[in-house]
């Protein structure tokens, strides 16, 4: 096969809710074209994709595994995307590289809104896809109630391309709706061609009629040929399925059953007949294919024990050569992947998905060109926000030196990861999509980086502050310890600010009682003590002001005015009745309409306050709830949340304000704390 002419290339995502059977469709194309001689299963732990050890204990995949295999003349490059939507974000960011999407759902039409998410998107970026339903040999519904049910979450119109043939409870066979040809499944083996079942005569007259009038939205000849009864050719047909899944304009539907193989070569020709060729995916992304200069840019990430670092890239333009300088870094190598086996290239051609090795300080969705001056950054996926958060330290304490190494490292693989060290509670905090994400990462710490972690809840980071004014506290330090003593001397007003003002300092010093080099001192003294106050936790909203004191001119000092202004602080605060604060957040909850009303529930529930709730803009059905909620409330609402919607919500968060704790709560909050500080 010539790789240079670019139609001998398609790049395929299969993508699907958990359990869908995405894997053991790849596994199923890679043995029907060859690719391997022995097909794997999930629960054997031997499959092409999931090969990464944390996908195999869980039996679910947590990143993008790509294979190559060869069809019709055509190498075909696919990307196995993890289907909770906990690691949504890797496959976004790989969506973005791909000239088409298979979309594995089962014959269920109660789990059909777990595909709302993905849909979108694609719909979105205008990335062209196709629906296979798997495992039909398990289906307790009708076909077409399946097939209305798919319609209700996709924004452009279901194209039954089969009309499944049963026996029973069995899926023995399909109608391919163009050709009009019955076709029996036979495992291990293509499907044999039957005459059509007079019994499914009239539903498949019917289905290819709706197959057809769909179609005839997007083409005026073939709508001229169906309002005349003309029988328009076989081939109109399929040049019609291949130029309107091209656009994005229809969504072709399949039937099969993976694990058996059943619907995989139909499904392969397809791909292989319709499917966008690499330039035209290019066009549909904007590129314009300007020169023979390389233009690639990075879907996936990888860090590798045996490789160091893998970058998967989408050859957009051009060709690289292993050695090539990309971004101001010499190429390491060029890979095809099959899971975790490479296979080493001198060079990737334009449309080709490969690795490349060693592209150090490169992350994910940037633009690799050879130009250092040129400016075309191409689009990547939206970043997701974090919804999800564990503390996190170091089992050995030896290891802290080399956690921020790691965790950066960890990022680069995984960008919907965050890590921050906080500010107030001094937590390492790592952040991510969801507790099985993060405890993904946790084992790729632990693995990879011999970095063995334990983990806690993080800590809320309380404030507090003051509701009543107290004046005149004075404050002495003197300490008499032969030679010069120390000796400082001060009167404070203490009072509140209003919320969110933060801290004020002020002097109303007359006649020199306070020499003016020792008033920053007491500045200082006084921020010092408000890094820790009565309740044991920042101070904010206070002003102070020193209004009088004393000094003593051989043993006054800047440290002696300092401990006397922390003395009068700690004297004036407890007189000040100091009251807890907890951080506020906005949250905007985006779920379906049907799950609004449970959504206004759990809000109410965590003390939260609705703001109100309105149709949420692009997403048809959908609703988006406006809210304030306590940070306290906030640690597993998206666990609650994905619970109540079946997966599908989410939510946006950001700090707004400091609030005044309920009296009976604080009390809660202050019992628990240990050395003044909360860990729930």
């Amino acid at each position: 096969m010539n790789q240079k002419v670019i139609s001998g290339s398609r790049n395929v995502a299969i993508v699907g809710p958990y359990l869908s059977g995405k894997t053991t469709l790849l596994e199923s194309i890679l043995s029907v074209t060859g690719a391997i001689t022995r097909k794997g299963r999930i629960q054997d732990k031997n499959t092409v994709g999931d090969s990464a050890s944390e996908a195999r204990d869980r039996q679910m995949s947590v990143e993008i595994n790509a294979a190559s295999t060869e069809y019709g003349g055509v190498r075909f490059t696919f990307l196995d995307c993890p289907g909770s939507v906990e690691f949504a974000q890797e496959t976004y960011n790989a969506l973005i590289g791909v000239d088409a999407v298979v979309i594995v759902c089962e014959p269920v039409a109660d789990r059909v809104l777990t595909l709302s998410p993905v849909f979108k998107f694609l719909d979105d970026w205008q990335i062209p896809h196709l629906v296979f339903i798997n495992k039909m040999d398990r289906a307790d519904m009708d076909f077409m109630d399946v097939l209305n049910a798919l319609k209700t979450v996709s924004s452009r119109p279901l194209v039954a391309h089969q009309y499944p043939i049963g026996k029973g409870e069995k899926l023995v066979g399909f109608i391919d709706l163009v050709t009009e040809q019955a076709y029996h499944y036979h495992p291990g083996a293509p499907a044999d061609p039957v005459p059509l079942p007079e019994s499914l005569r009239d539903q498949e007259k019917s289905a290819r009629a709706e197959m057809l009038e769909t179609l005839a939205e997007f083409d005026d000849h073939l709508l001229e040929e169906l309002l005349e009864d003309i029988e328009p050719p076989q081939e109109e047909i399929f040049q019609d399925l291949k130029m309107e899944l091209g656009a994005d304009q229809i969504v072709p539907v399949f039937v099969g059953v993976a694990d058996q193989d059943f619907g995989v070569r139909p499904l392969l020709q397809a791909l292989l007949r319709e499917a966008p060729e690499p330039g035209t995916t290019a066009e549909n992304r904007g590129i314009t294919l300007s020169g023979s200069a390389p233009l690639a840019q990075v879907l996936k990430t990888y860090c590798t024990a045996q490789s160091g670092k893998l970058s998967l890239v989408r050859v957009w333009q051009g060709t690289l050569t292993d050695g090539m300088t990309l971004n101001g870094i010499r190429l390491g190598g060029i890979y095809r992947l099959m899971g975790q086996q490479q296979q080493s290239l001198n060079s990737a051609e334009v449309g080709e998905i490969v690795a490349l090795g060693r592209l150090e300080g490169i992350k994910t969705g940037d633009t690799l060109t050879t130009n250092s001056s040129a400016n075309h950054e191409l689009p990547r996926a939206e970043q997701l926000a974090p919804v999800f958060a564990l503390a996190i330290a170091a089992e050995a304490r030896s290891d802290e030196v080399k956690l921020s190494s790691a965790l950066t490292k960890l990022l680069e693989e995984d960008p919907s990861l965050a890590w921050e060290q906080h500010g107030d509670t001094h937590e390492v905090i790592l952040w991510g999509q969801g507790d099985i994400h993060l405890q993904v990462a946790l084992d790729r710490l632990r693995r990879k980086y011999n970095l063995p972690m334990s983990t806690h809840l993080p800590q809320v980071p309380y404030k507090e502050t003051i509701r009543k004014v107290a004046t005149s506290i004075h404050g002495r330090y003197k300490r008499q310890t032969g030679g010069h003593g120390q000796f400082g001397d001060v009167y404070l007003d203490i009072q509140p600010l209003p919320r969110g003002e933060g801290f004020n300092f002020g002097e109303k010093i007359v006649g020199g009682v306070v020499p003016r080099q020792y008033i920053p001192a007491v500045e200082t003294g006084v921020r010092e003590y408000l890094t820790h106050g009565p309740l044991g936790f920042p101070v904010v909203d206070v002003a102070v002001t020193l209004t009088n004191g004393s000094y003593h001119t051989v043993d006054s000092s800047e440290q002696a005015f300092k401990q006397a202004a922390r003395i009068a602080m700690q004297e004036g605060m407890a007189k000040c009745q100091p009251t807890l604060l907890e951080p506020i957040l906005n949250v905007s909850i985006s779920v379906p309409s049907d799950f609004t009303s449970k959504v206004l529930r759990l809000v109410s529930g965590r003390r939260g306050q609705i703001l109100g709730y309105d149709a949420k803009d692009t997403w048809a059905g959908w609703d988006q709830v406006a809210a304030q909620i306590p940070q306290a409330e906030m640690h597993d609402l998206i666990v609650e949340l994905r619970s109540l919607t079946m997966g599908v919500g989410f939510f946006n968060w950001e700090y707004d304000h400091l609030q005044e704790v309920p009296d009976k709560l604080a009390e809660r909050v202050l019992a628990t704390t240990s050395n003044g500080h909360s860990g729930k």
